[in-house]
């Protein structure tokens, strides 16, 4: 299933990459959705090439059914995202790659950062996969709306994060 979201941004991509950067950034964005982050890491200094790996422990509750059924109430998602350095108009671009606890189910694409008149542009074009056989492509498709809405809410909240100073 693809996974293709846009989020223009008021703030330049300096500063949004600072708060994609941020742990207390994580947290706040974990804590929306009811979840705990289990941990956060920067490898690299954000002014170059680096890599930012989160663990997020969520509930289930608003999976489709059939999600649920395989993982429980909470699931762990990993998110890692392979940011390149900037450009000189601070653009930049990242692969991207989230699993879901242990579930054979992943996203696989890549982030894009890019500085616009008004600010920035944060998108995302990924591909959901399942490898179960059989209903994998059910719950690709099951997933791919919820994956979407947490990475949509990521770049929705940004903004407000770099506002509130």
């Amino acid at each position: 299933m693809a996974l293709n979201a846009t989020t223009e941004l008021t703030h330049a991509p300096e500063a949004v990459i600072a708060t994609l950067a941020d742990r207390d950034f994580a947290e706040h964005l974990t804590g929306l959705v009811g979840g705990t982050l289990k941990s956060f890491e920067v490898a690299g200094d954000t002014a170059a090439a680096f890599t930012l790996t989160t663990v997020r422990t969520v509930p289930t509750d608003r999976a489709p059914e059939i999600a649920r059924k395989f993982v429980g109430q909470t699931v762990d998602i990993t998110q890692v995202e392979s940011w390149s350095a900037p450009a000189v108009d601070g653009s930049r671009t990242a692969s991207l790659k989230v699993t879901v606890g242990s579930l054979p189910v992943s996203v696989a694409g890549t982030e894009s950062l890019t500085a616009t008149a008004a600010g920035s542009a944060l998108g995302v074009e990924a591909t959901v996969s399942s490898s179960i056989p059989f209903v994998g492509g059910k719950i690709a498709s099951a997933a791919e709306p919820f994956i979407s809405k947490a990475l949509k809410l990521q770049g929705t909240k940004v903004s407000a994060w770099i506002e509130r100073g």
